[in-house]
């Protein structure tokens, strides 16, 4: 009976050290728990943080500025999605790197949180520090940018150029190329991309845009030749891994250019205008290379000898010899070699949505993405043909083994600015 006391005492220190290792495992737990959903929380915090300095990295016209811009940008986003206190915890955002290397940027975001123990205290253990980390890459771009200056964008021209300015200012003026092409009857490259030196003169695009007129016809084929022009004036070495060309109209593509036999062994190198189908009075020729401006001499109409004997059979208004797009033949509308009566007016513009198609096609071979946006209410145009030359998923002619684009619909002038957004945002997502 003696060794009953000693026996006690075995069995309440051996309770006392079962009741303190329970206690580790239950904190164990519960802090292990709380650490997982904070490296969660903290995981999130520095990815959006990463994304959104990537986004603004575009803000400024020299490095440090752009620098300054990304670093600030994913503070704000890190504080944002992380507030001081979350379970208990104390977050500290390190300085963002910020690289650039041949016009790739490359962002780091890295961040701690020192987290209180609870329960694993009674073992000597007081906080943790949770870490995490995300690096964003910004590819390099070369993209140009086409606007359609018809006559039908007259009552909102101001509009249009003002939102297209504002585009602009998505793009880094030290690391992303841009060329700048308008387009009516004709198409004129404005400001060539640079095809070794990156960036682009951000300011002097802009006043260049501000003081564009507007007028004529819709000569889709001009515009998109004069930017694949751009982008493969830059050799095979020199390109960016992102090659983009963003597309915008009001109106249904009505002009095609073409190098048109005429009777007596004569050609005129210019574009037909038709006001649909139908039209008993096709204009022209137009230059290919100007706004909107009639040919001289024999080619300064399409009337009496003037008309062609027949519809060229490929595309080749900048070299007669050309042979890579068809005009009689193509696809998806019929188009024949008739100029007879209103047949010339049918082919033509029926020619003039085919030939954008297959050049569209033709770019996306070559790994380019187009993006392309419609502004309704000023004619109406061809949303179909947007989608194809975009090769949007709802596309009619959608294909999967080309790089897939976005098309944007504006249904008023007031959705034109989100739209330009929402090309500008899909830009950068493609580009990380």
């Amino acid at each position: 009976m003696r060794t009953l006391p000693r026996q006690r005492g075995q069995i309440t220190l051996i309770a006392a050290l079962t009741m303190i290792g329970l206690a580790g495992i239950v904190g164990l737990a519960v802090d292990a728990g709380m650490a997982y959903v904070t490296k969660a929380r903290l995981n999130a915090a520095v990815d959006s943080a990463a994304v959104a300095a990537a986004r603004a990295v575009t803000n400024g016209t020299t490095q440090a500025q752009q620098t300054a811009a990304a670093q600030q940008a994913a503070s704000d986003f890190f504080h944002a999605n992380f507030a001081n206190g979350y379970l208990r915890g104390t977050p500290t955002l390190n300085t963002p790197t910020v690289q650039f290397e041949q016009g790739k940027v490359t962002i780091s975001v890295s961040a701690t949180s020192t987290m209180p123990l609870t329960l694993l205290k009674v073992l000597g253990f007081n906080n943790v520090a949770v870490a995490a980390n995300s690096t964003t890459i910004r590819k390099d771009l070369d993209m140009v940018f086409v606007i359609d200056s018809s006559g039908s964008m007259n009552p909102v021209w101001s509009t249009v150029r003002s939102n297209a300015n504002s585009f602009l200012n998505q793009f880094s003026p030290t690391t992303d190329r841009v060329g700048l092409v308008h387009f009516s009857s004709g198409a004129v490259s404005d400001i060539a991309i640079r095809t070794t030196q990156r960036g682009f003169d951000r300011p002097a695009m802009q006043t260049k845009i501000t003081g564009l007129s507007n007028g004529g016809y819709t000569n889709y084929a001009e515009g998109l030749w004069q930017a694949r022009a751009q982008l493969d004036s830059i050799t095979q070495t020199n390109r960016s891994s992102l090659r983009v060309i963003v597309f915008f109209s009001d109106g249904r593509p009505n002009t095609l250019a073409a190098t048109y036999p005429l009777n007596g062994n004569r050609t005129c190198a210019g574009g037909i205008m038709v006001e649909g189908e139908n039209d008993t009075s096709p204009a022209g020729y137009m230059a290919p290379d100007q706004q909107d401006t009639t040919l001289s001499g024999n080619c300064n109409g399409v009337t009496g000898n003037k008309v062609p004997s027949q519809m060229p059979t490929y595309y080749n208004v900048h070299n007669a010899a050309d042979k890579e797009f068809l005009i009689v033949g193509s696809k998806p509308k019929t188009v024949t070699a008739s100029t007879n009566g209103t047949d010339l007016a049918r082919n033509v513009y029926r020619a003039a949505t085919n030939v954008p198609l297959a050049m569209a096609s033709s770019m996306r071979d070559a790994g380019i993405y187009i993006f392309t946006l419609g502004l309704d209410g000023n004619g109406g145009f061809d949303a179909d043909l947007l989608r194809n030359m975009a090769n949007t998923a709802d596309a009619s002619q959608y294909n999967n083994k080309q790089p897939s684009g976005v098309y944007c619909y504006a249904a008023t002038i007031n959705d034109l600015r989100p739209c330009f957004a929402k090309l500008a945002s899909e830009i950068l997502r493609i580009s990380r």
